[in-house]
């Protein structure tokens, strides 16, 4: 496993919709955490992001300390 963290990382798709605002989190290796929240709210796009599935718009994203 490896150490996840996000620094002020942001998602805005086509026609503007901002899926994820300047989201900070550290996730320490073999650390588990939960995303929870409403509909919408970013839940999926942020675990999307950390699966390089999607790439942020802005902010960085490193596992350990490489950035992908």
């Amino acid at each position: 496993m490896a150490r996840i963290r996000l620094q002020e990382v942001t998602k805005i798709f086509f026609g503007g919709v901002r899926a994820v605002h300047n989201m900070t989190l550290d996730v320490a290796d073999h650390e588990c955490v939960v995303l929870c929240g409403p509909t919408g709210c970013g839940k999926t796009t942020t675990l999307r992001l950390i699966a390089g599935v999607e790439s942020a718009t802005s902010g960085h994203i490193r596992f350990d300390e490489q950035i992908v």
